[in-house]
This record gives C-alpha cells, sequence and structure tokens, in this order.
C-alpha cells in the first residue's frame, strides 16, 4: 500500500468541524430550547416578603379579621380562611412591624391577647423566656393587652377561619404560649357607641 493511499486529505474534516460549529450556534441561537430555559429562569418571578404581604392585606381586613405572630411550633389550622406565612424572623421584631403597621391604618386597631400560661412559664423549663416577656411587654405597651387561656384562643381562630380571614405570621422563636393574637375591629367605633347605638333603636 502507497503512502498516498493511507493518507486522507486534509478537507475531509471539513464537513465535521462545519457541522459541529453548526450545532453549538444552534444551541446558543435565541429561541432555542436552552437559550428559553435561560431566560424563564432568569424572569422567575422573586418571592415576596412577608412584610410585603402584610402591607398589602392590611386595607382588605377589617372588624372580625385576625392576625397572628405565632412561635414555630404553631399548628397550621384548616379553616378555609386561615393564611400562614413562614417569616423565619425573631418573634419581637415581627410583633414590632404588627404593631407599627396597624398604627398607620385608618380603618382598624387591634385588641391584643397573648396566652395567659406565657405569664406562669418558669426560666428553668423554657430558658429565655423571661428575656421574651420584658422584650414583649415594651413592644406591646400603651396596646390594650388580654391574656386570655390558650385553648380558648384556638377555639376563636378555628370559628374565625371558617367565614373571615385569619392571617398566621410564623416566627422562629422555640418558647411554648409566646404567640400573639391580634383582633380586628373598626377603629372609628366602639363597644360604646354600638350601645348607644342598640339604646336609639330600641325607642
Amino acid at each position: 500500500m502507497s503512502l498516498r493511499t493511507k493518507l486522507r486529505p486534509r478537507h475531509a474534516l471539513v464537513p465535521v468541524t462545519a457541522a459541529a460549529v453548526t450545532l453549538g450556534a444552534f444551541a446558543l441561537a435565541p429561541g432555542s430550547s436552552a437559550t428559553q430555559a435561560q431566560d424563564h429562569r432568569s424572569k422567575a418571578p422573586k418571592s415576596v416578603s412577608w412584610q410585603k404581604e402584610l402591607r398589602q392585606a392590611l386595607p382588605t381586613l377589617g372588624h372580625r379579621n385576625w392576625i397572628v405572630v405565632a412561635d414555630s411550633a404553631y399548628p397550621r389550622q384548616t379553616s378555609a380562611g386561615v393564611r400562614t406565612l413562614t417569616t423565619g424572623a425573631d418573634q419581637t421584631e415581627v410583633v414590632k412591624e404588627v404593631v407599627a403597621q396597624l398604627g398607620k391604618q385608618q380603618h382598624v386597631k387591634a385588641h391584643v391577647q397573648v396566652d395567659k400560661e406565657m405569664k406562669y412559664v418558669p426560666e428553668k423549663s423554657a430558658p429565655g423566656i423571661t428575656s421574651y416577656r420584658d422584650g414583649l411587654d415594651q413592644v406591646l405597651k400603651g396596646q390594650e393587652t388580654e391574656p386570655v387561656l390558650h385553648e380558648e384562643l384556638i377555639k376563636k381562630l378555628d370559628e374565625a377561619g371558617e367565614k373571615f380571614q385569619v392571617i398566621v405570621l410564623k416566627t422562629d422563636l422555640t418558647l411554648p404560649y409566646t404567640s400573639v393574637f391580634f383582633e380586628l375591629d373598626a377603629k372609628y367605633w366602639d363597644a360604646d357607641r354600638e350601645a348607644e347605638l342598640r339604646e336609639l333603636m330600641k325607642s
């Protein structure tokens, strides 16, 4: 066999190289599946923060709605109106944000309720509970606050969630009986004026 028959012409490699270049260009071309997938990832909507969701929800809330700031083991309720948001934030800071946002509203105020059991939880059983209670007292200073047994509060929320919106903001707190319950009411009306109205209606 001659040397001439063993060697292939260099141009024999050209079609393969051209095909590879063409294939690579197609993979990167606008409108290709790879490019579309990359565009889809880049255009995916960013998650909305719990603060923004709270601000957006407040104008729609009113009398008989609730906002709950809950510790991490708070149960997920199945009532249709209960909406749970995981904040991943410090509980005292979440309570502070709720108080601040409610203070900006013209139409609603809150009757604040806390677990009655919280006052009696000993530090030795739940290290950090004393510090939490002190911090919560500062955040809720000036608020109308009532201690209520935990099971009674859960029952109230179950009933409210059947007909009305309840927003639960879960935090990273791992201390028992520390949830804070904001029962919303009309800011421009109160129980005294309601009682007076009912009396007038009797005449």
